[in-house]
């Protein structure tokens, strides 16, 4: 199991560390309700370092990216990142990921931190006709996610750029918190705006303190990634492995959003014939009529009893209070408003298809 360059910070804090993705990783520090209000109403920093960083250079490297990637990275101008996945040849994802154009030249690929060799070796497997620059930087980086309402009003002294200046999946790269040449990026997987950081190893204790000292006054909190998993869930946000994975196509998962046929990508062929016909299932999320916790992995039932789908992903909703979940079925039973059930031990729990997000601010 590695550390972050943060995990000894997490434990003086008194965080309960879970191994995640090959790392030991901080689930939670007041617990998860707690922390979940405090990203929804004010501010709070998770340690996401373990996720992983590729720099792809060269006249070439927005090539290679367009033909691995299902967005239109050639949309992007400097300072602009953008949500893609990489499709797989059999219909799959192999990951998703975010694409950042630092340079002309130059694009930072931030993907999941159990994907990291796999996403590697899957992007190089295609660039022998590209010839890109690649360097994996993943184990000399950190990333902090610094999320909730009031993330603007508290970091504003901690740089000289105006935060409230960066629009949605746009970045700066500048001064932060003492430090020089970190991006700071309007992205983030909570749903209630702020910022991640991206900074080196070596940078992130000072980053991390002047972050908390600085947000003292708004009631900043450390927040761990039980509290990030209900955040995102409540956004309907997809989370690899659960509700996308290698045998997931992003039509049937609701991406077809990034999937651009304006261009040829590995499978695209097959995908826009999926597009155009309609896939034979499809995420779907819902809501839970009665009281009751769906979890990954449970039944999805028709009125009948019999199975039609699976959760992929399911939990209490704090900001709610009802149970909310993802999950696969056949397509005809995706249209908003339509009624199933979900099978929680030996009930079949009335549930209803709900429209993305659960959670409005």
């Amino acid at each position: 199991m590695k550390d972050t360059a943060l995990t000894t910070t997490h434990e003086a804090l008194g965080a309960k560390i879970v191994p995640f993705a090959g790392y030991r990783m901080p689930v939670s520090y007041e617990g998860v309700n707690i922390e979940h209000e405090t990203v929804r109403k004010g501010v709070g920093v998770f340690d996401v370092s373990h996720m992983g960083e590729f720099l792809i250079s060269g006249p070439h490297a927005l090539d290679l990216i367009q033909k691995v990637s299902s967005n239109d990275a050639s949309k992007l101008t400097i300072g602009k990142a953008q949500y893609s996945c990489l499709p797989n040849e059999t219909g799959g994802i192999v990951d998703d990921l975010i694409i950042y154009k630092i340079k002309d030249d130059q694009y930072l690929l931030v993907v999941n931190a159990s994907n990291i060799e796999k996403d590697w070796n899957h992007i190089l497997s295609y660039n022998s006709e590209y010839n890109a620059d690649m360097r994996n930087i993943s184990d000399g980086y950190s990333l902090l996610a610094i999320q909730g309402p009031k993330a603007v009003a508290a970091m504003q002294s901690l740089s000289a750029v105006d935060l409230s200046a960066i629009k949605f999946y746009h970045f700066e790269v500048s001064d932060f918190a003492g430090i020089d040449h970190v991006i700071i990026s309007a992205t983030g997987y909570t749903g209630s705006g702020g910022f991640e950081i991206y900074c080196k190893n070596e940078e992130v204790q000072q980053i991390w303190d002047k972050v908390f000292e600085a947000g003292a006054d708004y009631g900043i909190k450390p927040i761990g990634l039980a509290a990030r998993d209900t955040l995102r869930l409540e956004m309907g946000y997809c989370l690899y492995g659960n509700d996308i994975d290698e045998q997931t196509s992003p039509i049937e998962a609701g991406l077809g959003w990034i999937t651009k046929f304006s261009k040829t990508f590995v499978n695209s062929e097959a995908l826009e014939k999926e597009k155009t016909h309609g896939p034979e299932r499809k995420l779907i999320a819902f809501e839970l009529n009665e009281r009751g916790i769906p979890r990954q992995g449970y039944d999805i039932v028709d009125g009948q009893g019999k199975q039609i789908g699976t959760v992929t992903s399911g939990t209490m909703s704090p900001s709610l209070g009802k149970g909310i979940g993802l999950g696969y079925v056949p397509t005809i039973f995706s249209k908003t408003g339509t009624n199933i059930h979900i099978q929680i031990r030996k009930k079949a729990v009335p549930a209803t298809v709900v429209k993305l997000p659960f959670y409005k601010a």
